[in-house]
């Protein structure tokens, strides 16, 4: 039988990124989540570039999928919405799929926002929001910086007002620079113009909304002077809202597989970039949130996007960023957000026909350029000279490979990283500290005993297979270089050692040996509960011999010493033959 509390702790929490809701904050929300607005409505239909999608299809992603992480999800301030990153991998995985902007390739993205959510779900049931820590911050801003390159280089053509040939960003740039020639003036001067408003914008206050004036200025110019006829607009803009419903493909499995490796590529980068931006901010202005509840509220978003035809959604770092800035601290800010664009979707919508393309191409232009972050790639090559080159090639292989590779290759570089920097642990040798009466650790390369005959290995990691060989290196080194008098007891501080695992148990009876030969004892201080079972399960505790563990060096040291002034007095050794116990 549940139990009330057990029944209040099975029941899906809702409402947490807005309860409970600051009376005094809820006027500031608002006007937050029209700043939101202002801002995101001309990006999101910029993203429906990359992605390839109707722009209408932007919109959507502000209508249901935002509202629906603000009633499910449990960050106060994390904004779900478009995004160039989850937007550029979709487009480089459906290439060749479909043709670019049709009924099917929309079909298809919208498929893949459902695949999506159905992984975050799993994720959830699974409690895989630990699977966020496994995108190091260097593999990541390498990642990124890529896809902004890639975004980038892409949308020089719109700019320029030239046709997209390819969805490589090499071969398309290539082409761009052989018919620069061809360049259309109306679309260039459009996208310079563009560029001028939001960067002064910009420059004069984070709170101007530069991306909206250019696009209503850029609507009412190209309306006014019939542009229409000489570069590329939008052109009818449906009014209205979604059509709710599955999306009109060909259900199979072998479809379903094919799509399965963009959508995980999708489920890795959503779950990463949103668990950091949401830890970011919870911290930032000190509120709780939890990675197993978000991923519900990304399920939530997704699933809504997929069923209003529109593409995957992903909790933006950037639209966040404007929320805070305008002064949002709950998800109040994006509710309004939803509200403002319904009103845009049910009357505003025939003026977006005029609309150039080239306008919308400036604005992805500017977001990708802000996703190269030099600045981070400055202070990791200074920082962390090896950790730059895994930066570097995971933003080469997404601009020269493809997005989908890229985060295949962020993922594994992330995890060989923490391999290299952490299987060799930093260890040392325990010494006396003349000066200040008491221990000091030194470097392995000039070990000293920390009283005659005895020496203390500070071992700083677990023991397993690929350390094994590390540890028996450092201890024959240690007794090699040990000095006078001869070392006749090495002492390991395990407080470090969390386990140890079948190889390098098989290593420490074989060490343990080998320095008894030599009439040197191995003995262990600090080990834990868990990994003295461990010992007495493999043998160590019995090829060590009695009173070989102890919980403390100062024990250690103290029997060493009661032991070798006996031994002085009356020279013996123990029954098992080795030098004096410690």
């Amino acid at each position: 039988m549940t139990t009330a509390s057990e029944g209040k702790r099975f029941r899906l929490p809702i409402l947490q990124g807005i309860l409970p809701i600051d009376r005094a904050g809820v006027g500031r929300d608002i006007i937050a989540g029209f700043t939101l607005a202002a801002l995101s409505i001309p990006g999101t239909m910029g993203y429906t570039k990359i992605i390839g999608t109707p722009v209408i299809t932007g919109l959507y992603t502000i209508l249901i999928p935002m509202c629906l992480f603000a009633i499910f999800g449990s960050s106060r301030h994390l904004s779900v919405n478009a995004d160039s990153a989850t937007a550029a991998v979709v487009a480089a995985g459906l290439a060749g799929m479909a043709v670019r902007g049709s009924n099917e390739w929309l079909a298809l993205c919208s498929l893949l926002a459902l695949m999506a959510a159905v992984l975050m779900f799993a994720a959830r049931v699974l409690r895989l929001g630990f699977l966020a820590d496994f995108l190091s911050r260097t593999v990541l801003t390498g990642f990124l910086t890529g896809v902004g390159i890639q975004v980038s280089l892409l949308e020089v053509s719109g700019l320029l007002g030239l046709p997209r040939i390819s969805n490589h960003p090499l071969s398309q740039i290539v082409h761009d620079a052989q018919s620069i020639g061809q360049t259309n003036p109306y679309a260039l001067s459009m996208a310079l113009a563009v560029l001028v408003v939001i960067l002064g914008g910009k420059k004069l206050s984070e709170k101007i909304p530069g991306g909206l004036i250019a696009v209503l200025g850029a609507i009412a110019v190209s309306w006014a002077l019939g542009l229409d006829a000489h570069l590329a607009t939008l052109g009818a803009v449906p009014s209205g809202l979604p059509t709710l419903g599955l999306p009109q493909v060909d259900w199979s499995w072998p479809l379903i597989w094919k799509l399965a490796p963009i959508a995980a590529a999708c489920f890795v980068v959503i779950l990463s970039q949103s668990a950091a931006t949401s830890r970011a901010y919870a911290a930032k202005y000190n509120d709780r949130f939890d990675e197993n509840v978000d991923m519900v509220g990304l399920g939530m978003a997704n699933l809504g996007a997929g069923l209003s035809g529109t593409f995957i959604v992903n909790g933006s770092p950037t639209n966040t960023a404007m929320v805070a800035g305008g002064g949002g601290r709950s998800q109040i800010s994006q509710i309004t957000t939803s509200v403002i664009v319904l009103l845009v979707l049910l009357f505003l919508t025939g003026p977006l026909a005029h609309l150039p393309d080239a306008v919308l191409s400036a604005i992805v232009f500017l977001v990708a350029v802000k996703m190269i972050d030099v600045k981070g790639m400055s202070r990791i090559f200074v920082e962390a000279r090896p950790e730059f080159w895994v930066a570097l090639v995971t933003a080469a292989t997404v601009v020269v490979v493809g997005v989908e590779q890229g985060i295949v290759l962020a993922m594994i570089l992330s995890l060989l990283d923490h391999v290299r920097r952490s299987y060799r642990g930093t260890n040392s040798v325990i010494a006396v500290d003349k000066r200040k009466k008491g221990w000091q650790t030194v470097a392995l390369s000039t070990p000293q005993q920390i009283a005659p005959g005895l020496m203390v290995y500070l071992f700083s990691h677990s023991l397993y297979y690929a350390n094994a060989g590390q540890f028996v290196e450092e201890v024959l080194e240690l007794v090699k270089s040990s000095g006078q008098p001869p070392l006749r007891c090495l002492c390991v501080e395990a407080a470090a050692i969390g386990d140890v695992d079948f190889s390098a148990a098989a290593m420490l009876r074989d060490t343990a040996t080998l320095l008894r030969e030599q009439d040197i004892r191995l003995v262990f201080a600090n080990l834990t509960t868990n990994v003295r079972a461990q010992f007495d399960r493999h043998g160590i505790t019995e090829i060590l011999g009695e009173h070989a563990i102890y919980g403390s060096i100062h024990a250690v040291v103290a029997k060493y010493e009661d032991q070798s002034g006996a031994a002085e007095a009356t020279p013996t050794t123990n029954n098992d033959g080795a030098a004096p116990a410690c």
